[in-house]
């Protein structure tokens, strides 16, 4: 096996919140019939789930993996089956640190998490699509509690890539300013638990990229941003994650289209890939 140093460089470019609203549905389309996107994940229990399957039915290329939604959305099971992780009207809490506190101490949370995920594991495998990959919204597939019952179901599920959060902190610090706390406080949060999910994926031979980008820059992966990261993009496999929108993150989306950075990963000799191809 070769040297990291020398190894050829491939990207896979995601978008998340795939299935959320009709807006991200059709961005994520375009961004990949148009630009650079390989892969989505999608987020089942959302209004527009079902139009995010169907486009991605006739659009084969296109590597659709599970968003994991256990804070800010919707649940797959009724809130009746689900009293400590869901209110009356099936929605989970948009306190995602409370939550996660409260998912890591609560034993009887521990079991509403493992149905829940199953039952969102299920509705996926229904839509008849293959699994790329799983993810969570706002990286809860990382919180120790969850990242856990993954691993525990991980084969029984045909879970066989996942994304390891991990953002470089000092490269991301080279290409954006601003925003000093956040970006160095979610670089600590997960340098510690991509580290400590690194060896249960590695016992499971389930595929990650060795690096991740996007989540330093927190809905500003603008086409500045991408087209100084790319020349930058380490050797081996990495992830660029973002969400584009006709609306909200119109940003994000126009990156993924503007005709330099779409030219720019054949010119620098970067293959495009999805979770799949790993």
């Amino acid at each position: 096996m070769s040297h990291l140093s020398t190894a050829p460089r491939r990207l896979i470019v995601n978008a998340d919140d795939f299935g959320r609203s009709q807006s991200i549905n059709l961005a994520v389309i375009r961004a990949h019939r148009e630009g650079i996107l390989t892969t989505a994940s999608l987020m089942v229990n959302e209004p527009a789930a079902g139009e995010a399957v169907r486009l991605a039915r006739e659009n084969p290329k296109l590597g659709v993996g599970l968003h994991l939604a256990l804070v800010c959305g919707a649940a797959a099971l009724p809130p009746e089956r689900i009293p400590r992780l869901a209110d009356a009207g099936g929605r989970f809490s948009d306190n995602p640190v409370g939550a996660g506190w409260r998912y890591f101490f609560s034993a009887a949370c521990k079991e509403e998490l493992r149905a829940e995920i199953e039952a969102q594991v299920v509705k996926f495998h229904a839509t008849g699509l293959p699994l790329d990959h799983v993810n969570g919204h706002l990286h809860l597939h990382l919180h120790p509690v969850v990242f856990g019952i993954l691993m525990d179901n991980a084969e029984r599920w045909g879970i066989r890539a996942l994304r390891l959060t991990r953002d470089r902190f000092f490269l991301n610090a080279r290409l954006a300013s601003g925003h000093w706390a956040y970006r160095a406080s979610h670089a600590a949060i997960y340098l510690l638990l991509s580290g400590r999910a690194r060896r249960s994926l590695a016992r499971q031979n389930i595929r990650h990229t060795a690096a991740v980008f996007g989540l330093l820059q927190n809905a500003r992966v603008d086409a500045a941003f991408v087209a100084k990261l790319l020349p930058r993009l380490p050797a081996g496999d990495s992830e660029l994650y973002s969400h584009p929108s006709l609306d909200q993150f119109r940003n994000e989306f126009d990156a993924l289209i503007n005709l330099d950075i779409r030219n720019l990963p054949e010119r620098l000799g970067i293959r495009l890939i999805r979770y799949q191809d790993l």
